[in-house]
Order: C-alpha cells, then sequence, then structure tokens
C-alpha cells in the first residue's frame, strides 16, 4: 500500500529536494493530517500526498514538459510555461511511473495541488489548503487564512484561488484553465 512507503518516499526526496523544500514537504504532511482529522478525510493518503506532493519541483522545465508528453499528455502553450503547474503534473506522472504508486487518489491531490480543480475531492482539497497554509508559510494574512482552514475547506479554496487568479492578472500571467474552473465551481456556491 502506498501509504506504508512513507520511510521511502521521504529517503528519495531528501535526494531531489532542498532542505527547506523537504521541510516545507514535511509540514504540508503534518497539515494535512491536522485538517484530515479535522473534516473526516483519510489521516495516511493526507500524508502520503503531503509528503510527495513537490517530488518534481526542481526539475527542468524542459524535462518535466518531455516527462508528461511521453505520458500521453497534451499540454497547452501557457501550460508550457506555468513552472508551478508543470511540478504538479509532472510529480503525478513521476509519482505514478517512477515509484509505482497506484493510488488515484493520491495521484490526483498531486496533480491538482497548485491548481485546484472543479468539484475537487476531499483528499484533493486537503492538499490544496495544507500546502497553502503549512507551518512553514509565511505571507501576510497567513495566521487568518490557518484560522479559516480549520473552519471550511472550501472556502479556505476559494481564498486561495482568488489570491492566485488576483495576483497572475496583475502581473500579466497566465491562468489555467483548472484554476479558473474551480474558482468558478466554488464561487457559484456562494461561499463567502
Amino acid at each position: 500500500m502506498d501509504t506504508e512507503r512513507n520511510a521511502e518516499f521521504l529517503q528519495i526526496l531528501k535526494t531531489r529536494l532542498t532542505p527547506q523544500r523537504l521541510y516545507h514537504s514535511i509540514c504540508v504532511a503534518e497539515k494535512a493530517q491536522f485538517l484530515a482529522d479535522i473534516f473526516g478525510g483519510d489521516r495516511e493518503k493526507s500524508y502520503t500526498a503531503g509528503l510527495v506532493h513537490d517530488i518534481m519541483r526542481y526539475e527542468p522545465p524542459e524535462k518535466m514538459i518531455e516527462m508528461i508528453e511521453n505520458d500521453g499528455q497534451t499540454l497547452t502553450e501557457s501550460e508550457k510555461n506555468i513552472t508551478v503547474t508543470l511540478h504538479a503534473i509532472a510529480g503525478e506522472v513521476y509519482l505514478r511511473k517512477e515509484l509505482g504508486i497506484t493510488d488515484k487518489e493520491i495521484l490526483s491531490a498531486v496533480r491538482y495541488h497548485t491548481t485546484g480543480k472543479e468539484d475537487m475531492s476531499l483528499l484533493e482539497k486537503i492538499i490544496y489548503v495544507a500546502d497553502l497554509t503549512s507551518d512553514d508559510r509565511e505571507y501576510p494574512d497567513v495566521k487568518e487564512v490557518r484560522g479559516m482552514a480549520e473552519k471550511s475547506l472550501d472556502k479556505t479554496c476559494l481564498r486561495g484561488l482568488s489570491f492566485t487568479i488576483e495576483d497572475n492578472a496583475r502581473r500579466c500571467r497566465p491562468i489555467h484553465i483548472d484554476t479558473v474552473k474551480a474558482y468558478n465551481y466554488l464561487a457559484e456556491r456562494k461561499l463567502i
């Protein structure tokens, strides 16, 4: 079972991530497990998905693009230029093809941890929010967002998606269609 391989995954991460990013991954895993406890998620899957979510973070974009396309997936030109999105997609491929992870929920949570997607599963929300609110994160309203995360995953996802959309629009950067769909899905439910 994939969740019983965390010690193995940790050793692999030590060779692929900087110490700071490894610390971030452990913080995300712990936050994911904490959120799973609050919202009735699977603690083990949450921890594992949080631990491995950034496994491809430091790969060169051209290597990630090649890996994704060799998997039979087609990337848009804007996806090829959004490195944050690439590492999530490539992470799912690497975990599945190179490490033999078969748990579809874990794979999907890694795949969508940066963009979100329409109608996210509980585990996808947990990993998205854990990445946003992990204990190593420092941004002006992080304490407020952490408090929100303990009350509503949906509202916290919407907050994170809103920030991503606004920040990318302000910088004239592409906004991934999955982020727009995730935002619209949650906004249509009038959560705030």
